[in-house]
């Protein structure tokens, strides 16, 4: 499960609103974190480079105003903590604050669903997490609403799969869906 509040504050600086980033190590490749002041806003996959720069230009653009580089931040410190205690396979959930303004709607909805209602260890399916959210036949719509899902791994999108047991599609590609499903105990852990 991942605290979810809705009614944080997302401005400071004198009502700008803006994120601190940084990149973190991780069981699965470089992570950026960025958080604002209502709390972890994105997570971003193999966080090298040109990925990192897209990505922060991208939150700048949703943001209005310059991501922070900031690796003491006190707004990271906590999802730095519980993102390792994960990848260390002694936090199955998080308890974070989560800044949703990089989705809405029907997306936000179902990414929702998913943060409260598919704990750790378990698999949904495409189709059953749209019955969830009331929308029964949108399982392609869900899809879209987990490549937009801006909280991989906090917001665990690598445990929705297709129905007949193949893993779907992953933003982070599928080898490391397959890590995350395996850290979870969901499927074996590669031989090597």
């Amino acid at each position: 499960m991942v605290c979810v509040n809705t009614h944080a504050q997302t401005t400071d600086r004198a009502g700008e609103r803006y994120a601190e980033w940084t990149v973190v190590g991780s069981g699965i490749g470089p992570l950026l974190l960025a958080a604002t002041a209502g709390g972890l806003i994105h997570v971003v996959f193999h966080a090298d480079g040109l990925v990192r720069d897209k990505a922060l230009g991208r939150l700048a653009a949703a943001l209005g105003a310059d991501p922070v580089e900031a690796p003491g931040s006190a707004r990271l410190a906590e999802p730095i903590r519980q993102l390792a205690a994960y990848f260390a396979g002694e936090l199955h959930d998080f308890t974070l604050d989560l800044d949703w303004t990089l989705v809405s709607g029907f997306h936000r909805q179902v990414l929702r669903e998913l943060a409260q209602g598919v704990p750790y260890g378990a698999v949904v399916g495409y189709g059953d997490l749209a019955e969830r959210v009331g929308q029964p036949g949108a399982a392609q719509a869900v899809g879209t609403a987990m490549g937009a899902n801006p909280l991989p791994i906090v917001v665990p999108c690598h445990r929705v799969v297709e129905s007949d047991g193949g893993l779907g599609g992953f933003g982070g590609g599928l080898e490391t869906k397959r890590r995350l499903l395996a850290l979870e105990g969901v499927l074996p852990q590669p031989l090597f």
